[in-house]
């Protein structure tokens, strides 16, 4: 095991032998690659348990597996087959190619090689022997592959929500366990956000008493960072930190002489000039900062910050910070509320970073999960020319959709055809990379499960919701992955099980939260929560009403995506004989599509049901049914909506009897919810009460069992209608 190359990304170099012929596996690698290390010792654990066995000589190989690198001084074979293959492989792409008994794993980089070992590693996994393994070449549909992951100290969403994570995440075995399931899944970077990290890194040169932590508890803060951020490289993963703007800690308000938040002085400028400096310098592994324009910038009164100034204060504090460092970092700058693209552009191009600025651009605003089209950003709401982000075309800096999820954080969710579908709609010239996450909801730890469920075999929230992950990585990673290929680890999980199905059933299902927020329009996060039928801080914000959407706001609210018509305005148009443009989705048509495609996932989930069923296979088909009975419940709303408009314009009886017996039938569905979710899953710390002191006391958890009275106030409601 000893023997490796000397130059540093010649990868891998591997004889394997069937154990059938009493012969094993030996590998060689570049021991000096941590990258190569990580991999060669992930491959090592599925040979072992696949049957082989591991030996030190190569000689006698059956077949030997190359692992070599497009941008490194090569032996002559090597070179030959670079020659042949390499020309064509981008940057995180790879090669598996067979010449007689040799099998080559070609890359431009050690991350790309990674992603070859981890390709070998799944075949084999699946089934395959070393002499049946596919000859394969993958190159990236986007460079940048990044999850976004809120840090539950100094969070932007405090609350109990948020403080129930704070061991879990302090916790080096998850943030593993996390690392992991990114590399299988070809993230490639981990953005951390709150709302000022450097408290919690460095005791700042100028400004000692800013952090709040003794010498010995900020030492173990920087064991905790630096071996997050080491654990990551080693993965070919790059980390950012993300904070807001101008913020500092309580502590150095009170030792300074400053406000917390909204302190445009020279002392707060300088203060965090100096931090972004010093964590550069600190944290060698740390791959770059990330900054936004809103909030704390005065968005709203006569301390609204400009364009010009947001800028201005982003260039005087963050640019210039990264450049007196000792070593250059890439940047993320946020393209937000009041941001100004031509603004932006002067800034990224005096700061002449070496790396592309990467621009994130929030695609529909906090409801990435809606409509595929692009119907609305954080960045349009005050006037702001989006067009000017990408045109003209930028050279220094490209765009990261952000698809934010603030919609679904109990119930698993995996669409395949939605991601591809918003792939082929966005990936324009100027795009190169998504961000994945939620601003409120945090996968650490699992609060909403019973712990003790029989059904309960994972550690962590984001083992429970892995094909989430999967889904959104492999597919930003090759959009042209198959079905076939994203459903193989479900016969992994479940060997019993027919993957493709189960698939199908998850795209069935989950096809219900799209259309919901795509019909019912979303801004930011509080808006709407599609799950639970919520929309907190659009109902309920002055006359202290409960957030659920009520069938009265449901039939007057805006659409997101125009192609679908409101209820209100169907209806409206109808009374008024006017024509429904065919291509447009009026709400009878949404109400036949959604109840058509839980009708189907539900036939899929009866199929697959069987007794000896694996329990957390039992609980993912009790989440998709549970979904089916939510589309069930829309589907039904939208018929009851209109017809509830319908017999307030013509005043017929028969549309208020149609509006009660659909309303029936929501509070069949809505009971059956109930019954699917009451034994597995405990009221839970509600996201959406994080933010600001709860408006509504006694919604301060949720669990779908809550809003049982709300279905029924529906009712009460119709039969109240001019008695």
């Amino acid at each position: 095991m000893n023997l490796f190359y000397k130059f540093p990304i010649i990868f891998l170099v591997a004889s394997l032998f069937s154990c059938s012929d009493g012969k094993g596996i030996q590998l060689e690698y570049d021991t000096n690659s941590a990258i190569l290390s990580y991999g060669a010792t992930q491959l090592k654990d599925d040979i072992e348990t696949g049957g082989y066995t591991l030996q030190d000589s190569p000689e006698g190989a059956s077949y030997i597996i190359h692992f070599v690198s497009a941008d490194q001084k090569l032996n002559q074979i090597q070179n030959v087959i670079l020659k042949q293959h390499s020309p064509d492989i981008t940057p995180d792409g790879y090669k598996i190619r067979r010449e007689g008994d040799h099998i080559y794993v070609i890359g431009k980089t050690e991350r790309g090689c990674l992603y070859g070992i981890q390709d070998i590693k799944e075949q084999l996994k699946a089934g395959a022997d070393i002499s049946t393994l596919e000859e394969r070449q993958v190159n990236p549909t986007f460079n940048f592959r990044a999850i976004k992951f809120n840090l539950p100290w100094s969070p932007y969403r405090p609350g109990p929500a948020t403080d129930l994570h704070t061991e879990t995440c302090k916790d080096l075995s998850f943030w593993e366990a996390y690392l992991d399931m990114m590399v299988e899944n070809r993230y490639n970077a981990l953005s951390l956000w709150n709302t000022h990290p450097f408290p919690y890194m460095i005791r700042a040169k100028n400004y000692p008493e800013a952090t709040p932590f003794s010498n010995e508890e900020l030492s173990e803060w920087k064991v905790f960072w630096k071996s997050l951020f080491k654990m990551a490289k080693d993965r070919g993963i790059e980390t950012y930190l993300v904070n807001w703007n101008i913020v500092v800690s309580t502590e150095f308000a009170e030792a300074y002489g400053a406000k917390e938040h909204f302190d445009r002085s020279e002392l707060v400028k300088k203060y965090t000039r100096e931090s972004v400096t010093q964590v550069i310098n600190e944290y060698e592994n740390l791959t770059g900062l990330g900054v936004t324009l809103a909030d704390w910038m005065g968005n709203w009164g006569e301390e609204k910050m400009t364009p010009t100034e947001r800028e201005d204060w982003i260039e005087d504090t963050f640019v210039k910070g990264m450049a007196q460092a000792d070593r250059k970092i890439k940047f993320i700058h946020r393209a937000v509320l009041a941001g100004d693209p031509k603004e932006m552009r002067r800034v990224i191009d005096k700061a002449d970073l070496p790396d592309k600025t990467i621009v994130e651009v929030k695609f529909n605003w906090s409801h990435g999960q809606s409509t595929p089209k692009l119907s609305l950003t954080h960045s349009n709401d005050e006037g702001t020319i989006m067009r000017d982000f990408w045109d003209p075309k930028p050279e220094n800096f490209f765009i990261a959709w952000m698809i934010r999820n603030e919609d679904f954080f109990v119930l698993r969710w995996g669409d395949p055809d939605f991601i591809r579908q918003h792939i082929k709609t966005n990936h324009h010239d100027y795009v190169d990379g998504y961000f994945v996450g939620s601003e409120g909801y945090i996968p650490a730890k699992d609060y909403s499960h019973i712990e003790d469920h029989p059904h309960k075999t994972w550690n962590y929230a984001f083992e429970k919701q892995w094909l989430y992950y999967r889904l959104w990585g492999r597919l930003i990673y090759d959009a042209n992955e198959t079905d076939k290929a994203l459903a193989a680890e479900f016969e992994v999980k479940y060997p019993k099980i027919d993957g493709l199905s189960l698939l199908k059933a998850h795209s069935l299902a989950s096809k219900t939260p799209e259309h919901f927020a795509s019909f019912f329009k979303g801004t930011w996060d509080f808006t709407l929560y599609s799950e639970g039928f919520l929309a907190p801080w659009i109902y309920g914000y002055d006359d202290q009403q409960s957030p659920f959407i009520s069938i009265a706001e449901f039939i007057d609210h805006e659409t997101l995506d125009a192609n679908y018509i409101s209820i209100k305005d169907y209806c409206e148009m109808k009374f008024q004989g006017q024509a429904i443009a065919v291509k447009r989705m009026d709400p009878l048509t949404l109400a036949e599509i959604v109840q058509g495609n839980s009708e189907k996932a539900m036939a899929l989930i009866k199929k697959l049901r069987a007794p000896d069923n694996e329990p957390s296979l039992q609980s993912e088909l009790d989440d998709l049914e549970t979904w089916c009975h939510l589309g069930y419940y829309f589907s039904d709303k939208l018929r009851a909506g209109v017809a509830l408009k319908t017999y307030q314009l013509a005043k017929q009886q028969e549309d208020k009897e149609k509006t009660l017996f659909h309303l029936e039938k929501c509070l069949s569905h809505w009971e059956k919810v109930i019954q699917m979710t009451q034994d597995r899953y405990r009221p839970m710390p509600y996201v959406s009460m994080g933010h600001h002191e709860p408006r509504w006391p006694e919604f301060t958890s949720f669990h779908w069992s809550n809003y049982l009275i709300d279905v029924k106030a529906d009712l009460d409601y119709v039969l109240q209608l001019e008695k």
